[in-house]
């Protein structure tokens, strides 16, 4: 691997790459050069073809943080600039780049599992939106913290959220900033389960992040990319773009060997 991260871990096994945030001084909380990273990590891994499923967890006390305060605060030196129209660019910009960084999790062609311990705090929950599945240990809690510093959380969570749990429960939760902790988390349907302990978490996790790599990694990349079609768009439209994906990706060498597999009474070995 080219990438030599400093704010996070990043291992590869057995087709499952781990990736941890690692600032934990800082409870992992994200300053720009951290969001550049994951956005390269990201990139990185969803064109790394022994790469089949990801895993995405923090080191230390929390999962993440969200925005370093001292990224959020230099947001004050662009008040030197005069010209408003200006001055509005610039910070227009800053966002533009950190939801970049996000959507770079969103975009990667390999399932993402989040696995969340303790905090996981403004930016935080914008990051385990884009992700594609969510599991967290009891003592984890999740805050939309941004109306605590008098701001509108602005990296994803008021645009993903509502198509993942019920649209009153964001407004509860974006509106007081209150935590929801791991088993309310799993009743409301964000996440999809709440394990007793953090060892029990990152165990099962990677237990399910090792049955995903197993799958026909082409059929892998294009469940994930319709999902996401059909996410944004009716169903008549999500249909034919399934018939015409379909039309282009079918006859693959994976889905013969899935049969020939079948009939061999063993497990298929797909290409990487």
């Amino acid at each position: 691997m080219e990438l030599k991260p400093q704010y996070f871990k990043v291992e590869i096994e057995n087709k499952v790459a781990s990736v941890a945030f690692n600032r934990p001084e800082k409870s992992n909380a994200l300053h720009k050069p951290a969001w550049t990273e994951m956005k390269e990590i990201f990139n990185m891994l969803s064109e790394t073809a022994e790469v089949r499923a990801i895993v995405l967890s923090g080191e230390g006390k929390n999962f993440c943080a969200g925005i370093d305060l001292e990224l959020l605060m230099s947001v004050s030196q662009y008040q030197k600039i005069e010209c408003a129209g200006r001055r509005s660019e610039e910070i227009r910009g800053l966002v533009l780049t950190l939801q970049e960084a996000v959507n770079a999790i969103e975009k990667c062609k390999k399932p993402v599992l989040a696995a969340v311990h303790g905090g996981c705090i403004g930016g935080g929950v914008d990051i385990i939106a884009a992700c594609d599945m969510r599991y967290c240990s009891n003592d984890a809690y999740f805050t939309i913290k941004e109306i605590d510093l008098g701001m509108v959380a602005d990296l994803g969570t008021l645009q993903r959220l509502p198509k993942l749990i019920s649209p009153g429960m964001v407004s509860e939760m974006a509106y007081t900033g209150r935590k929801v902790h791991g088993k309310e988390a799993k009743e409301i349907g964000l996440v999809n389960q709440s394990l007793p302990s953090r060892d029990e978490l990152m165990e099962s996790t990677h237990k399910l992040a090792a049955t995903i790599a197993s799958k026909s990694p082409l059929s892998i990349r294009g469940t994930k990319e319709v999902l996401k079609y059909s996410r944004d768009h009716s169903v008549e439209d999500s249909l034919n773009y399934m018939a015409t994906w379909n039309a282009a990706m079918l006859l693959s060498d994976d889905l013969s060997e899935a049969f020939k597999a079948s009939m061999e009474k063993r497990s298929p070995e797909f290409k990487d």
